[in-house]
């Protein structure tokens, strides 16, 4: 796969170019050019606000210019991968930065994912180097390991200045593959440059600087959107797990930096709304997943700034964008340059109205490929029978969607096992593979189950083995991303099969933990324990156990206090169950809050605020 480009050498016509003869619309100015643009025009602006502190453009270009020229002394140079292996600091956009001016490509390597998946993707990246707060982070032996305040000598400082071409790497995601094992989407910089020239087109950027907060986790696409909004000018506020895991503590954070753009999953938004009431909500960027139809008309009725944003991946991050207004959820137009085309299983155009086709997307927004996987590159990446231009590609999205009687392009599901779960990217095949490599087990399904409208998670079903299903769940978090394993695991005596001998995920039960029904009655202890088993998924809870490490999440949180305010008509916020240690803790806090009197009326959200301070 190439992951740059010679300059001297011819350059092949992008995918989407103009016809020969044709006038090709303009490159977009790359992004670090615009950085620069903007250190010279501003250089005492704060460029990023951090838990750990702040820095203004002048200070961001010299840490950059710094850590970047002491990649080159180590010996990454021009079409390299670095890994960058930090927290939500300070560092974090100082070292994406750096890896683009020593000529590299940037590989997420988020600390906290599981060891064994680290080394694997830092393996499988070739890594020229890794940029780490650790001294030895989990990466193959002879990978170099540079601090994210290393600096280098000054002969070798001319990397500040380097210029890539558009066909350079700009970054390798990894996101979850069918097959067990990760894939690296590789996306060039012309591709970046392009979305955020897009999205500026599209109306999505304001034209002046604004305040964005970034709120995405490195390892994933949409993070990309939001941290390169600094290379344009912006101001970036790096939003910390534990500021990101607790509502009234990020609410607090988006008002202290009068924050103007906030990227965010509709199931965050769930977890925020509330904290937002009455406050200046910043214009909101969807994505990650569909949204649905009742926070769609929550942000419109309200007057919301809102956008929804649609893109895979493999399309770096955006292609299509609406602005969330009218009755009801739909994708939007492409954004300029991009071109969509709804397909049958012939690729032939679906032109009526309700078909159901796939979508296509083409243009210059097309990653090179999977890095290091040239057949599954050719499997997606086909041949575009639309275009002009010799050798175009159009990326075949797997995502299936209709036009409706007013011309609007609606998402309507997936022709294949992909997932999307609170934002993030699950083949299920993935977890399936982890599961039927684990002792004794000798087959494993996976699908998705709602115990309760809009709590959508992993169940797993497994046949051969005699070990406990919590047993199985501890070997898989040493393997697995925390949103990869699976909430549930139900021992099957054998796995249901269709009349072709494979497995029936229709006909799979529901999960064995959920079968109890909700108890009515009992004190506040056992009302709180029960509701813990409800929206768990578990058969028993003891009073020292912590309600992460049994599954829960933010959205089942959110689900717990939900419950308990409308049975025990208690005033209670998430903070209280996310800073408890324990059953017994939470329990407490819960015995405090009834003591404190009868919950007060939940505020709705329906006036527009003002979005730019």
């Amino acid at each position: 796969m190439t992951t740059f480009a010679d300059p001297a050498a011819t350059t092949p016509a992008a995918p989407g170019a103009a016809a020969p003869g044709a006038q090709a619309p303009a490159a977009p100015a790359d992004l670090l050019a615009r950085l620069r643009a903007a250190v010279a025009a501003h250089p005492a602006r704060t460029a990023v606000h951090a838990a750990d502190g702040s820095l203004d453009f002048a200070a961001l270009d010299r840490r950059t210019a710094a850590l970047a020229a002491a990649l080159r002394a180590r010996g990454v140079r021009r079409g390299d991968k670095v890994g960058v292996h930090l927290a939500r600091t300070l560092d974090l956009p100082v070292a994406l930065l750096a890896v683009w001016r020593a000529g590299a490509a940037y590989v997420p390597l988020d600390p906290a994912y599981p060891a064994e998946r680290i080394t694997f993707m830092a393996a499988d990246a070739r890594l020229a180097a890794v940029v780490s707060a650790e001294a030895a982070p989990p990466v193959p032996a002879g990978v170099p390991v540079l601090r994210p305040d290393a600096a280098a000598p000054v002969e070798e400082t001319d990397a500040a200045a380097f210029a890539p071409d558009p066909l350079d790497s700009a970054y390798v995601i990894y996101t979850s593959g069918s097959t067990g094992r990760p894939k690296g989407v590789e996306v060039p910089h012309g591709a970046v440059a392009d979305l955020a020239a897009g999205l500026e087109q599209a109306g999505a950027y304001r034209p002046g600087p604004s305040v964005v907060a970034w709120n995405a986790s490195v390892s994933f696409d949409a993070s990309v959107q939001q941290w390169i909004r600094i290379c344009r000018g912006d101001t970036l506020v790096v939003v910390d797990d534990a500021r990101r895991a607790d509502p009234a503590r990020l609410a607090a954070l988006l008002a202290e930096h009068a924050v103007t753009d906030f990227d965010l999953t509709p199931s965050h938004w769930q977890l925020l709304r509330e904290q937002l009431t009455g406050a200046a909500v910043p214009r909101l960027f969807m994505g990650g997943e569909p949204v649905p139809g009742g926070t769609w008309r929550e942000l419109a009725d309200g007057g919301i700034d809102a956008f929804n944003l649609y893109g895979p991946t493999e399309c770096t991050v955006d292609a299509i964008t609406a602005r969330i207004t009218g009755p009801g959820p739909h994708l939007g137009e492409p954004l300029p340059g991009v071109r969509v085309h709804l397909l049958d299983e012939r690729l032939r155009p679906v032109t009526g109205t309700g078909t159901v086709g796939e979508l296509y997307l083409a243009g210059p927004g097309l990653a090179h490929g999977y890095a290091g996987q040239p057949g599954l590159t050719a499997g997606r990446f086909v041949a575009d029978p639309f275009a002009t231009a010799p050798g175009a590609r159009m990326y075949r999205t797997g995502d299936q969607a209709r036009r409706s009687a007013e011309g609007l392009l609606e998402y309507v599901g997936r022709v294949d096992r992909q997932v999307k779960l609170r934002g993030f990217r699950i083949e299920l095949g993935e977890v399936e593979h982890a599961l039927a490599a684990l002792d004794g087990v000798t087959a494993a399904a996976v699908t998705v189950h709602e115990p309760a409208p809009g709590d959508t998670r992993l169940a797993a079903y497994v046949t051969g083995t005699a070990a406990a299903p919590a047993a199985l769940l501890a070997e898989l978090r040493r393997t697995l991303p925390a949103h990869l394993v699976p909430a549930t695991v139900t021992v099957l005596a054998a796995m249901p099969l269709t009349p072709n001998g494979k497995v029936d995920h229709r006909a799979l039960p529901v999960p064995a933990a959920e079968a109890a029904p909700e108890a009515t009655g009992g004190g506040v202890a056992e009302q709180v324990a029960e509701v813990w088993r409800t929206v768990l998924g578990v058969p028993e809870v003891l009073p020292a156990d912590d309600f992460l490490s049994l599954g829960g999440h933010s959205l089942a949180a959110l689900r717990v206090v939900h419950l308990l305010r409308r049975k025990l008509n208690v005033e209670l916020q998430l903070r209280h169950l996310l800073d408890a240690a324990d059953l017994a803790a939470f329990t407490e806090a819960v015995l405090r809050a009834a003591e404190a009197g009868p919950a007060a009326a939940r505020p709705a959200l329906t006036a527009r605020r003002p979005a730019v301070r």
